[in-house]
């Protein structure tokens, strides 16, 4: 297991993370995202032993510090950019971290790099380098791997396969912490999300819990509009129009649907609202920023 506890990093004397605590299990899929300068691939940093910290990180029970990084040799990772050198094949690339030839050529065929591994690897292009700096982190059977923005360059033909080839390492047992802003992508591998914002964690779910969520609108049509908007109104009940329909809030479904049975109308369509993952983000990062704001 990853074992982040009360984590605060500094850059230059400046708090950027601020004591944050997270824990990864094996197989878990943790997507890390936030906004622009929230601190993501500061605190990925601060995982590898990057950057000064306080507080402590673990990797089954053995702490990982700025001067000792033992823990880390289990550990893959892609921050920013591949670290690969560009007068070097791709399998020679490959070979400067590799324990095992089966597991390089395994990971060659599995990410498809069988045209270009051979070549130079500055006459690569984005896809291509990106590609190798997943095989890099890929490497070694690794338990935990640490992706910031894997899909950067790739066509929609190797994202998908980067997705099936981050379900099969999570199958496995690999812990992945992954940092993205292509959130419809994320989305689709991640069991776990965390939202950074301002290098604080203000949302730490499981997947399955946040797609759990109940609508906290609805939207309504009657099918007489006009009389229904009325009666919403003379009971004070907050109803919007929304083109051809009108939004209530969920705790006054009841006394909508009420309203409807007692006047002789009926509903047509009531329907929850049904956010994506991105609109559920906004949404909450509003509503952070909201509630800061009344503070």
């Amino acid at each position: 297991m990853l074992s982040i506890k009360n984590v605060t990093t500094f850059i230059e004397g400046k708090k950027i993370i601020h004591d944050v605590s997270l824990n990864i299990s094996p197989g878990e899929i943790v997507g890390l995202i936030g906004p622009n300068g929230a601190g993501k691939t500061t605190f990925m940093k601060t995982i590898l032993g990057l950057t000064k910290f306080t507080g402590d990180i673990s990797i089954d029970e053995k702490n990982v510090t700025e001067d000792n990084h033992q823990a880390l040799r289990k550990v893959g990772a892609l921050i920013e950019h591949p670290a690969i050198y560009p007068f070097l094949t791709g399998r020679q690339n490959l070979l400067l971290y590799s324990e095992s030839n089966n597991d390089l050529e395994e990971i060659v065929s599995t990410l498809k790099m069988e045209n270009f591994i051979d070549k130079k690897s500055k006459d690569y292009s984005l896809g291509m380098k990106q590609k190798l700096g997943i095989g890099i982190a890929l490497l070694n059977d690794p338990e935990l791997v640490i992706l910031d923005e894997p899909m950067n360059g790739l066509d929609i033909e190797s994202t998908i396969m980067i997705r099936d080839v981050i379900r099969k390492y999570a199958e496995q047992g690999c812990m992945f912490l992954i940092s993205s802003h292509i959130l419809g992508e994320l989305q689709k591998v991640m069991t776990q999300v965390v939202l950074l914002r301002s290098g604080k964690v203000i949302l730490n779910r499981s997947m399955a819990s946040l797609n759990q969520d109940s609508s906290k609108k609805y939207f309504v049509q009657v099918d007489k509009e006009n009389l229904i908007e009325d009666l919403l109104n003379h009971n004070n009940i907050c109803n919007q129009r929304v083109g051809d329909y009108l939004e209530i809030d969920s705790q006054n479904v009841n006394l909508m649907e009420n309203l409807v049975f007692q006047n002789g109308l009926y509903l047509t369509r009531l329907e929850p609202e049904k956010l994506n993952l991105e609109e559920k983000i906004v949404k909450i990062l509003t509503d952070k920023e909201g509630s800061d704001n009344e503070e």
